[in-house]
């Protein structure tokens, strides 16, 4: 095992809320958390994940596991198991925590390496907390083997409600972000006519991300009267409605947003279609306050969805948005990801971000949608990346 350690005062400031943690812990009833995803190891240390380990985790005969160790009341404890090949990063921001340690030889040399620093801590771990979703099955034998009277527990809600209610920093991220995905698909809607085909806009869209430094995530796109988002040789032709849905990430944060356009002019039955989006979108917008709870936003939701002509092709959907698509708030328990509405008996709180999409499968016209991104501020809300709401017109800087 090649073993770099290094124990010193933190350099930096804890960046999250360590009391509203040790409160969560202890009502979650955990004495020491292991955090094993990149997405929530990013949100414990606030530093750039692992360069060589950002797309992918498999390496050799193992992967990739980062670990922060957390125990409740003792962050002068914590400390964090990076892998060797991401010693220059740390060298050059260090992460707050007083103990760092880097190992090379897969998930369970690091889970053994963070079972080290916990024995050496001396803080009782009677009740571990670990992200079961995130943490390999060897990975989760060696632990239990080394705390065999311990009580193993999964921590997903404790940092759920860490995460939920976003820092300053964190909301221009996600405005950046958002900002960032209208912009780029504006630009290839513009740049793109008769004759494009599915895969030709999608492939286009990537690059328009990455040029505006977003790591593009995905593109769900739909032409025509087709309702398939995949892409493909179907062709973007005069008449077509183009449905752009896309996830770009800006440092971590992700920008999910949906556009719609047209080639040519579109006829007063469009114009009518995607008002009645518009009008479910914006009765939720409504809704959206400090306070409030957040089953209202699917209780706004449903009284417009009435009133439009298309009731039984079009849906709504409510996420909360952040590192992770789909995290807290969590508002519906019937949505596509399947997951307990946590948040639908909970007041929204400002620096709460939520997506909310009004989807039109329409039978002749095609699929129309609006996905918008909003922030819960103190006196009401907030929209990210709100360009280009209405019909785009394809082609008109070729």
């Amino acid at each position: 095992m090649q073993d770099s350690v290094q124990t010193r005062s933190a350099s930096r400031g804890i960046p999250f809320d360590a009391d509203k943690l040790d409160r969560l812990m202890e009502a979650a009833g955990l004495d020491v958390l292991l955090v094993t995803s990149k997405h929530n190891v990013q949100y414990m240390l606030d530093v750039e994940r692992a360069i060589f380990f950002d797309y992918m985790d498999a390496i050799g005969i193992s992967r990739y596991l980062p670990v922060v160790v957390y125990a409740k009341g003792a962050p002068d404890k914590a400390g964090y198991v990076g892998h060797g090949l991401e010693t220059h990063q740390r060298e050059l921001i260090r992460p707050w925590v007083p103990t760092l340690k880097t190992s090379g030889q897969g998930s369970v040399d690091a889970i053994a390496t963070a079972v080290e620093i916990i024995r050496a801590s001396g803080v009782p771990a009677k009740r571990i907390g670990v992200e079961t979703a995130f943490l390999p099955m060897d990975a989760g034998k060696t632990l239990q083997d080394a705390f065999a009277g311990s009580e193993i527990k999964d921590a997903l809600l404790v940092l759920e409600r860490l995460r939920a209610v976003k820092t300053p920093a964190e909301l221009a991220k996600l405005r950046a972000a958002s900002e960032l995905v209208t912009e780029a698909m504006l630009e290839v809607i513009a740049h793109h006519g008769p004759g494009t085909t599915k895969r030709q806009l999608f492939d286009a869209l990537r690059v328009a991300e990455v040029n505006r430094g977003l790591t593009f995530e995905y593109c769900l796109l739909a032409a025509g009267r087709s309702h398939n988002r995949a892409p493909s040789e179907q062709r973007w032709e005069e008449g077509d409605v183009l449905s752009l849905d896309s996830g770009g990430n800006y440092h971590g944060y992700i920008g999910d947003l949906a556009r719609m356009a047209v080639l040519g002019k579109p006829d007063s039955e469009l114009e009518g279609l995607l008002a009645e989006i518009d009008a479910v979108q914006q009765a939720v917008f409504a809704a959206i306050k400090p306070g409030a709870m957040g089953s209202m936003i699917y209780t706004a939701a449903e009284r417009a969805l009435k009133e439009t002509s298309q009731r039984d092709s079009t849906e709504f959907l409510a996420h909360g948005m952040g590192l992770v698509s789909h995290e807290a708030p969590r508002l519906t328990a019937s949505g596509p990801v399947r997951y307990d509405a946590a948040d639908a008996d909970r007041s929204l709180e400002p620096g709460m971000v939520i997506s909310v999409e009004t989807t039109m499968k329409h039978p002749k016209r095609g699929f129309i949608k609006l996905e918008d991104t909003i922030a819960v501020t103190a006196s009401g809300y907030e929209m990210f990346g709100e360009k280009g709401r209405g019909w785009n017109l394809g082609g008109v800087s070729m």
